[in-house]
This record gives structure tokens, sequence and C-alpha cells, in this order.
């Protein structure tokens, strides 16, 4: 759905009169509001698709009853995981902090998912824990990953078919920067993806956009 948040004072009125009055046509609006039925045709279209009105052929305009809120409250509820969800950067629960520190610089992400033999989620490797693992006095090279990293139960994650909205407030909630997108198979939870606040950002970007 495309919403308009920010009404100008004319559109304001077309929708009042629209409430109160509807359903009326076009050319009765434009009658209300001394303009000519031209000058109406972008505001009428830019309500239409906004949601703020509909409209039915040989009937005219009706208010659909949503406020701008409620507009925005149905868009968020329609923007999914799947939509927005980026590759995921998985490494191997026994590889070393060293060789993780690599990868995390390499690839360029400030959050990695690790995981066992199988391919299967065991944990969550975040920048600070690589940081607080290299302030000690450990060999960064003979430490396995799985030593410092945050274990299941204690991960936060995400399905594909979760709304972006609830991964949002997960990320502030947990104060943390992304969550693995996961599948359930037999044995376990495989990762199929990825959502960081740049995802979310983008998502609310994109959001942003549509409604101009």
């Amino acid at each position: 759905m495309v919403i308009k948040i920010q009404l100008n004072k004319r559109q304001e009125l077309i929708v009042e009169i629209v409430k109160e009055n509807g359903p009326i046509t076009g050319e009765h609006i434009a009658d209300r509001l001394n303009l000519t039925r031209a000058t109406l045709r972008p505001d009428l279209a830019i309500l239409t698709m906004a949601g703020f009105l509909d409209a039915r052929p040989r009937v005219g305009y009706f208010y659909t009853g949503k406020s701008s809120t409620q507009l925005l409250t149905d868009s968020l509820n329609n923007i999914y995981v799947k939509d927005y969800q980026s590759i995921p950067v998985v490494i191997n629960e026994s590889i070393s902090v060293y060789d993780a520190i690599v990868t995390m610089f390499l690839e360029d992400v400030g959050t990695m998912f690790v995981v066992d033999k199988h391919a299967l989620l065991v944990g969550v490797l975040s920048r600070k824990d690589l940081l607080r693992a290299s302030i000690g006095k450990q060999e960064l090279a003979t430490v396995p990953v799985n030593i410092i990293m945050t274990r299941m139960p204690n991960i936060t994650m995400c399905t594909k078919e979760d709304l972006m909205i609830d991964v949002a407030k997960k990320l502030i909630e947990k104060q943390i920067d992304a969550l693995p997108v996961v599948k359930e198979v037999e044995s376990g939870l495989e990762v199929v993806g990825r959502i960081t606040k740049t995802n979310i950002a983008k998502a609310f970007v994109a959001l942003a956009d549509e409604s101009y």
C-alpha cells in the first residue's frame, strides 16, 4: 500500500468533504471547492493511492475511515524479513578467534553466525565479542570462537516470515546490530539470511520513498 502522510490544506479539505458527504463524485467535490475537475484530479489520485479515499465507478469517492497513523501501520504490517534480508556471514565453531577477526574485517560486517559441522546454528559472534577477547592475554590463534560466542538458547533470531517492524523492536530491545534469519530443519536451525540495522533502514527509506 502506498501512503502519503503529509497532506496539503486542499487535500485535507477534500478528505473532510468526502468524509461528510461520501459517496460523492469528483464533479461535486470540485464544485464545493470552486475548482475545475482537471485541477482537482491530481489531489484525488494522490488521496486514492494513499488509501485515504476509495473510488467506485459511477458511485464516486468515499472515505476509507483510516487515519494517517492507521495507514502507516498497515504499510509497516506488510514489510517482511524475506523482502529485505541479506546474505549471512557464517563461520564454523572450530575456527580460531584470530581467523574470525580476519573474516569479519574482510567481510566488513559487525556480526557473524557460528555453525557446527552439520551447518546448524550454535552461536553468534559480534565485533564486541572479538574486541573483548583481543584485549585479554590469550593466544588468539589457538582459542576457538565457541569459547567466546553467544550460545543457544541465548540467541535472538527471526524467520523470513516475520515483520520487519517486529525485528526492529528486537534489535532495539536487545541492543544488538543483527539477527540471523533461520529456517527450522529436522535436527536444528539453519541460517538462511541476516537482518541488520542497515536492512531495517533500507526498508523504512523505501517506505518513505513510496509515500511520495
